[in-house]
């Protein structure tokens, strides 16, 4: 077979919905073909890359003034640290909230205080995301209704998303940028980048940052989208069934989601939610954002104006609704910024729209209430990103990346630690690794690197690790690095037949342990034991859901005459509001009921599934009755007052335990109703050496770390607010920011309620916190208010102590001890996949059991269950790097020969 037919072959295998990125990939090909008929010596693929403008970053830089600004920006960027658009600023106040529960509210905090401008610049956006829960209990603090709020008072609203590639990608940004214009005039939202049939051809990449600005004065920057999915409380439901009090539903519509059972269907249809909550867990979000106030605010404004301005030049340059901005810079009072020196400052600023900064103030300015008065903080921050022609206009930065790398290689004096959950730009990774003594501490979605500079994958973090490692060993370090990532990539289909999920799970295992070049390899090469010093390790819930259904739910429905479907989707028609229904409103909602299947944990084609028919409330009103009619249901037979909805709770610091709790239904009924599923990690922090963290919205895989790919940003944070501690036993001097987040991560964001008065000695992925109920009553904890208010002093609490040292045999091995006994119990309970039992496919076929998805397996008595998950503590489980090790095709096939032109999609 020939080259050309071998990568159309690769090209067929690409699932349905890519054929525009293969149809680009063949018609390059065919350009690449035509050039070799005519040279004697053919180009090369770097040439086809490079030429055709499939994947040429740069291309379109070839005239003189854009090669005189191109001069100006580069020689602005080598004037910083890690070749960054943006300088260090000090002085900032920088604040850490962990998973959506905080950050939401703390982002609802800063909306509904802006007094002029709104930015915002998402991968996905949702206006009917409620940004406080119960939505019952909060229905105006949807974010659709509080940007209206905002608009109506005289506030701009600017709005950047992702624009989708449809044929693959469910978030509907047509329905996004349709439901925010039609709010207010105030609203303007851009759609980008057009794809097939416009100037600028754009199959492979996406906007990917998360970033929210406020009055030029206060930011938002870190891994949550504001869109469906992303909300989730420490307790990480999910279970979310309240047959007798729909209001406290907490996932409404929607927003109850399992993207690894069934992606997001027709989300401009709030109402539809396609899978069962009666049978179906939802798939917890574990992630971590920043707050900001500080100068680096006007580094987030740049890069905002900058994308706004470029998507305005090219695709809205004669609409009248998209007006140009300007920066918000005071150079003349600060003549030493290095935006003075911006290619396009001065002709922005003529035909711009500017709105008011308030930290560079001339004589007679004054910062007015309720705007908080330099200094605002303590941190020392730089911005850092990942950006190119295609998504920015601007020759590649990868900034992200340089500063990354170099924290590996220098970390060689001391005893080391390195933790990684992981994520950020590969070479302010590889700075940053370059640079540690001590330990990083990374969180993120994907771990997909090289060690080398040959082959598929370019970036270098795997490498530079690597080099530390063994540079440690050779020296006699104490040194371990610890990787918590994803138990599977967060796509629906079988891991067999999908081609998305086995091509980047077999990126990672090639970048973990396989391949030929792995980490554990080239650590072997050299003579060490790789599992001295680099483990992986992923999170994984369980729980159980209200759901009697033969002895409670269907006598409900037979009392009340609605199906508890009809009033789950009525609540979804409720909480629409009055004026959902319009002509194009669907007049019935189907749910998909799922049955037994030996896939296990996922629902492909081949799954069998039941759609049940519903009818929408035909009005507002009419949903509200229904509710109420089923609710009242329960009248003659009991009430559930003592029955949990959750009992995800118990694998934290309760003060009852799973075996505690009441079951109103029958054994067989209660047995059912347990269900197991990963806790999704999507957050992207890098901590090192307690003393510096890197957070945004870059993964670790090509994809984020070249710069010619995803646009991305990040911040480097630095606190020069000192607090005493040790580090292996040893006096050190850690940075409060840097140091407070590692150990809340590894406690768990423990809102500090006077009432609970709680010892614990555990951490949030070993299960040593107290449960993070939602706020019925108003309550708002220092969690959830945004910068700059700080953060409450909980250096001096027992719980903060236990894992104040990172280095501690204590606290490795409570780490390695949680992480093998939860994976041995859910191992035993639910058969998850992957799993070191697994390491064929013809293992696989016959390893995972017959059952509905996340339920137990088939032979397991009641007793067993409660008995086994109540030792579960937190969600640490082993990853099981095993899985499949027998299957070399997997890692070394042909396709990762560098030969399959469409593999960048997947890295």
């Amino acid at each position: 077979m020939s080259l050309f037919n071998k990568i159309l072959d690769y090209a067929d295998r690409l699932p349905e919905g890519i054929e525009r990125a293969r149809d680009q990939v063949i018609g390059a090909l065919r350009r690449w073909l035509w050039c070799v008929r005519l040279r004697s010596h053919p180009p090369s693929l770097a040439y086809l890359h490079g030429k055709t403008g499939l994947l040429d970053a740069d291309r379109r830089h070839d005239t003189p003034q854009e090669k005189m600004n191109d001069e100006i920006r580069a020689q602005i960027n080598a004037s910083h640290r890690f070749e960054s658009f943006a300088d260090q600023r000090t002085d900032n106040a920088i604040k850490w909230h962990v998973d959506g529960h905080d950050y939401m509210w703390a982002v609802s905090e800063l909306l509904d205080n802006a007094r002029e401008v709104i930015f915002i610049l998402d991968w996905w956006l949702t206006p009917e995301l409620y940004l406080r829960r119960p939505p019952a209990k909060y229905p105006q603090w949807r974010l659709d209704k509080v940007l209206q709020r905002k608009a109506q008072q005289g506030v701009k609203i600017y709005v950047i998303v992702y624009k989708e590639v449809t044929q693959t990608m469910s978030m509907n940004s047509k329905h996004t940028k349709a439901a925010l214009e039609a709010l207010h005039p105030n609203i303007a939202c851009m759609r980008h980048p057009d794809h097939i049939g416009s100037k600028d051809t754009v199959e492979f990449w996406s906007h990917h940052e998360k970033v929210v600005v406020v009055d030029n004065h206060f930011a938002c920057i870190g891994g949550l989208d504001l869109c469906f999915g992303r909300w989730d409380t420490h307790n990480h439901p999910l279970a979310d069934v309240h047959p007798t009090d729909f209001s406290v539903t907490l996932f409404p519509g929607q927003d109850y989601n399992n993207a690894r059972v069934l992606d997001f269907q027709d989300v401009s249809n709030y109402i539809s939610n396609a899978i069962s909550i009666l049978e179906t867990p939802r798939m917890p979000w574990h992630d971590v954002h920043m707050t900001i106030c500080g100068t680096v605010v006007l580094d987030i404004c740049q890069h905002f104006v900058e994308r706004w301005n470029e998507i305005k030049n090219r695709k809205y340059k004669h609409d009248d609704r998209f007006e140009w901005l300007a920066f918000p810079h005071n150079v003349s009072v600060n003549p030493n910024e290095a935006v003075v020196r911006h290619p396009c400052r001065e002709k922005w600023h003529q035909i711009g729209r500017s709105f008011r900064q308030r930290f560079h103030l001339g004589d007679y300015d004054e910062v007015e209430p309720p705007f908080p008065p330099f200094p605002h903080g303590t941190c020392r921050v730089q911005a850092v990103r990942s950006v190119c022609d295609w998504s920015h206009g601007v020759l590649t930065e990868h900034s992200i990346q340089n500063a990354c790398t170099s924290t590996f290689l220098v970390c060689v004096r001391a005893h080391l630690l390195i933790y990684l959950v992981l994520g950020i730009l590969d070479g302010l990774d590889i700075q940053l690794i370059r640079e540690s003594s001590h330990f990083i501490y990374i969180e993120n979605q994907f771990f997909i690197s090289s060690t080398r500079e040959e082959g598929p994958i370019k970036n270098q973090i795997a490498h530079a690790l690597v080099e530390r490692i063994v540079q440690a060993a050779r020296d006699g370090q104490k040194f371990k690095v610890v990787v918590v990532i994803p138990e599977l990539p967060g796509f629906a289909g079988n891991i067999k037949d999908e081609t998305a999920m086995k091509t980047i799970m077999a990126a990672q295992y090639r970048t973990i342990n396989r391949g030929g070049h792995s980490i554990y390899e080239e650590i072997r090469k050299a003579g060490y034991e790789p599992m001295d010093y680099i483990r992986f390790y992923h999170l994984r819930s369980y729980d159980r859901i209200n759901a009697p259904l033969e002895t409670f739910i269907s006598q409900m429905e037979r009392n009340s005459g609605v199906t508890f479907h009809e009033a789950q989707i009525a609540l979804a028609r409720q909480w629409e509001g009055t004026n959902y229904l319009t002509q194009d409103a669907p007049r019935d909602v189907f749910v998909k009921v799922p049955q037994a299947t030996n896939e296990g944990i996922v629902v492909s084609n081949q799954t069998p599934i039941k759609r049940e028919k519903v009818p929408l409330p035909v009005s507002y009103d009419a949903a509200v009755d229904v509710i109420r009619r089923f609710e009242a249901g329960s009248g003659s037979i009991r009430g559930d007052e003592n029955v949990a909805d959750s009992v995800s709770q118990h694998a934290l610091q309760d003060k009852t335990s799973l075996l505690d709790e009441m079951w109103m239904g029958s054994e067989e009924e209660e047995l059912n109703s347990y269900v197991s599923e990963l806790l999704y990690i999507h957050s992207k922090v890098m901590i090192v050496d307690d003393r510096r963290v890197i957070m945004g919205s870059a993964n670790l895989n090509d994809r984020s770390q070249k710069g010619d790919g995803d646009s991305e940003i990040a911040l480097v944070v630095e606190d020069e607010d000192m607090i005493r501690t040790t580090m292996d036993g040893r006096p050190y001097m850690a940075a409060r920011f840097a140091a407070t987040l590692r150990r809340q991560l590894f406690r768990g964001a423990r809102p500090h309620y006077p009432s609970w008065n709680i010892l614990t000695n555990e951490v949030e992925h070993l299960g040593l916190i107290p449960p993070q109920n939602v706020s019925f009553d108003g309550q708002v904890t220092w969690a959830m208010k945004p910068a700059p208010d700080p953060h409450d002093d909980e250096t001096d609490l027992a719980e903060d102590e236990a894992v104040a040292d990172p280095l501690a045999e204590e606290t490795l091995n409570l780490w390695d001890g949680t992480a093998r006994k939860n994976r041995e119990i859910f191992t035993e309970l639910f058969r998850p996949v992957p799993t070191n039992l697994v390491q064929t496919w013809s293992a696989y076929e016959n390893y995972v059991p017959k059952v509905k998805t996340g339920h137990v397996v088939p032979g397991i008595g009641l007793r067993r269950v409660k008995e086994r998950l109540a030792q579960v503590k937190g969600s640490l489980v082993e990853a099981p790097i095993d899985f499949l090790k027998d299957e070399k095709d997997l890692v070394e096939g042909v396709e990762w020969l560098g030969l399959n032109p469409t593999l960048p999609i997947y890295i």
